[in-house]
């Protein structure tokens, strides 16, 4: 018994922070993924009066949550607070097992992203997975009797302090910076026009159709090959999914670029030859921040394309018009779309025709323009 729980102790230990770990380099990608959570439970009536609340508060859920793995990890393969870490454990299981198992059942959700985007798991996956940890920490609960702290409390204090500093300090620097390792499909190298697109070597959904007719007050469905003739009166088409196809949805999807009037613009800024950049703007400040916004237009003014890309065209161009009459295109984009490309308030991109050459987030671009 002693040897299956500390094995079981070195496995979770291990698996908490490497899932904190991975997801600690993004932390805003749980955040959103939190909110999706937040917006399903709102639609079924869960938690209703409290969405916008919490859809405010999912970034500090993030650095919580993360935090919370990483931290339990350390001290669980220290041997330290067993009991305590021992129970946290447990009711931490039974949380994300709930989490799991309402994105596998209810379909609402497409995935639970418990690895961040850089190591996606099906429903089936992560649900599997979180069954087989809280049956490994089950056996930690009822044999924790059996771990043995590995250092004296003075060394494992000095540790867990250590680890929460690292932690928290990773996650600091990525929302001032951008993520360390970039999972998403707008990492530099990539073609965002190619990455549009279906890939080749897709299987498409494979459907079956039925037809209603009616005839002297009868409603009768007909399959494909046996229509009826024209003494009948068509109803409805009836599409049921047969066999659900695979890799049939492009990486990048809803990436549309539209100018003021509405225009569909992304192929023309996409294709153009050279360098030129894009200055993505989830949130327009709040306060004046003049570093970027003159430089920005130095550079434009000196002949270099530049445009602005965001889902709040309006408030970007009053916030704009506060320095100087702004003279850079303003291009919108979907919330969604802008928030996956940009992991920060404020991105720049440098391009090169379609292809991501370069990218810079916070406190980064300023510099990186000079």
């Amino acid at each position: 018994m002693k040897t299956i729980v500390n094995i079981s102790r070195v496995l979770v230990g291990a698996l908490f922070i490497f899932s904190g770990l991975v997801k600690a380099i993004d932390p805003l990608g749980l955040a959103y993924k939190m909110q999706e959570f937040f917006e399903a439970w709102a639609n079924d009536g869960i938690m209703k009066g409290l969405m916008g609340w919490l859809n405010d508060q999912a970034l500090m859920f993030s650095i919580l949550m993360i935090t919370l793995e990483v931290v339990l990890g350390v001290v669980l393969l220290l041997g330290w607070r067993k009991n305590m870490v021992s129970w946290l454990l447990l009711l931490l299981m039974l949380f994300f097992t709930f989490l799991t198992s309402y994105v596998l059942f209810s379909g609402k959700i497409r995935a639970c992203g418990c690895f961040g985007d850089c190591i996606p798991l099906t429903p089936v996956q992560t649900f599997t997975k979180d069954i087989v940890l809280l049956i490994l920490v089950l056996l930690i609960l009822t044999g924790r009797k059996y771990i043995r702290p590995l250092f004296s409390n003075t060394v494992s204090v000095s540790l867990f302090f250590i680890s929460l500093l690292g932690i928290l300090g990773l996650q600091w620097y990525v929302l001032k910076h951008l993520p360390v390792k970039d999972c998403l499909p707008f990492k530099i190298g990539n073609n965002i026009l190619e990455l549009r697109k279906v890939p080749k070597y897709a299987v498409p959904d494979k459907y079956d159709y039925s037809f209603i007719y009616k005839k002297n007050g009868e409603t009768k469905e007909f399959a494909v090959s046996a229509l009826p003739d024209s003494t009948w009166e068509f109803v409805e088409r009836k599409q049921v999914l047969v066999q659900k196809g695979k890799n049939n949805v492009a990486l990048i999807n809803d990436y549309i670029l539209k100018t003021a009037s509405e225009n569909d613009t992304t192929e023309a800024v996409l294709n153009q030859k050279g360098e030129y950049y894009l200055l993505y703007v989830l949130k327009v400040p709040t306060t004046k921040h003049t570093g970027w916004v003159n430089t920005f237009y130095e550079m434009n003014q000196k002949g270099m394309a530049c445009f602005y890309i965001t889902p709040n065209p309006a408030g970007l161009n009053s916030y704009l018009n506060v320095f100087q009459p702004n003279k850079i295109p303003i291009l919108t984009c979907d919330y969604t779309v802008v928030k996956t490309a940009a992991r920060n308030d404020i991105v720049l991109y440098l391009m090169n025709g379609p292809v991501v050459k370069n990218k810079w987030g916070g406190d980064d671009i300023e510099h990186a323009l000079k």
